[in-house]
């Protein structure tokens, strides 16, 4: 584990249901994915399952053979249809922010579609320092360690398996399909109610 204070150098976050509200665009555009290849999808019960690949969730509704393919169409069609409604999570921009003021870099490491999730912080007008996509729980440490990352700020149970496989603090936030005591089972160091209590933890953590 590295010590304290390179910890508080760079802060690497999740970015669906941890930085923005991504599904009310998720929810329309695999209603025009159903809609354009004629197969039910279920999209209300899809974004109650938001963090693992956009494939895994295809799987459900798509036999194997057609995921490639279907996986591509949606990324296309989610230029359309899910990124304008999308929102900032309470305190993500603050959050970001907070690591500036600490003298600190911030870093978004997604299992999104690296385009999209670029996409989705220049709408928002939240500008990370770096932003990796396509990486999925233990699978985001490369990202984590490359970058130096001694904080891990995400929703899902991946992400705490993500952060502690990076030696990374892991600080969870119950804002996803993961409740509290959940992330505390698995493992996260700190549970926060949600990102705006984010930058006086980080104060008092530098601090500390």
């Amino acid at each position: 584990m590295r010590d304290m204070a390179s910890r508080a150098v760079t802060v690497g976050f999740d970015l669906d249901m941890t930085l923005i509200d991504s599904r009310p665009g998720i929810r329309a555009t695999y209603l025009a994915l159903s809609a354009e290849t004629g197969t039910y999808i279920d999209a209300d019960l899809a974004v109650t399952r938001l963090g693992p690949p956009l494939e895994v969730e295809l799987a459900h509704w798509f036999p194997r053979e057609a995921l490639d393919e279907v996986g591509a169409r949606y990324r296309e069609l989610y230029v359309r249809h899910g990124i304008g409604p999308a929102l900032p999570m309470p305190g993500a921009r603050e959050a970001v922010a907070a690591v500036r003021r600490a003298g600190g870099r911030a870093i978004v490491v997604t299992a999104k579609h690296e385009p999209n999730a670029k996409l989705h912080l220049d709408h928002l007008g939240i500008a990370p320092d770096a932003v990796i996509g396509w990486l999925w729980a233990e699978a985001k440490a490369e990202a984590l360690v490359e970058h130096g990352a001694g904080v891990y700020v995400g929703d899902h149970l991946g992400d705490v398996r993500g952060a502690r496989a990076a030696g990374a603090l892991s600080v969870a936030v119950p804002t996803g399909p993961c409740g509290a005591e959940e992330l505390r089972a698995a493992g996260a160091d700190v549970v926060l109610e949600d990102l705006t209590a984010f930058p006086a933890w980080l104060e008092a953590y530098a601090a500390a």
